[in-house]
């Protein structure tokens, strides 16, 4: 099987054309980027994929750099570069500095850690912790 291509706009068909009018009017950007360009060798998941992530990062409870940032943390423990580049040019741009950058890679390398710490010796959870 060969490698799938990015689905340019001018080859993609009226229902994937949809959702990237979509992804261009809600981020006020003149082109989606790479990722939706290669989900859309699959309509049906890049649909699914840009409503959900258009719900979850929507406002709400959490402020849009918040979301952005836990994002980018998430990204880096998936180990997905992609992701990485784009969430840190989301949160940049939602107004991350490069302190509160740092804040968050130190918090996800320490989570890290203490996690597998954790799994490895398989601490039982605190009674306190448990409600």
């Amino acid at each position: 099987m060969s490698r799938p291509k990015p689905i340019e706009y001018r080859d993609a068909p009226v229902e994937v054309r949809a959702v990237f009018d979509d992804i261009k009017n809600s981020r006020n950007v003149p082109d989606v980027n790479n990722f939706w360009k290669y989900l859309a060798n699959d309509p049906a998941t890049l649909r699914r994929t840009w409503d959900s992530v258009k719900e979850v990062m929507a406002p709400g409870a959490l402020d849009p750099l918040a979301k952005e940032m836990i994002y980018l943390a998430v990204s880096v423990s998936n180990g997905c570069g992609y992701c990485i580049a784009s969430h840190t040019a989301a949160a940049r741009k939602a107004g991350m500095t490069d302190a509160m950058f740092a804040e968050v890679m130190a918090v996800t390398g320490m989570a890290n850690e203490t996690n597998r710490l954790a799994n490895g010796y398989r601490v039982p959870i605190d009674e306190a912790f448990d409600r």
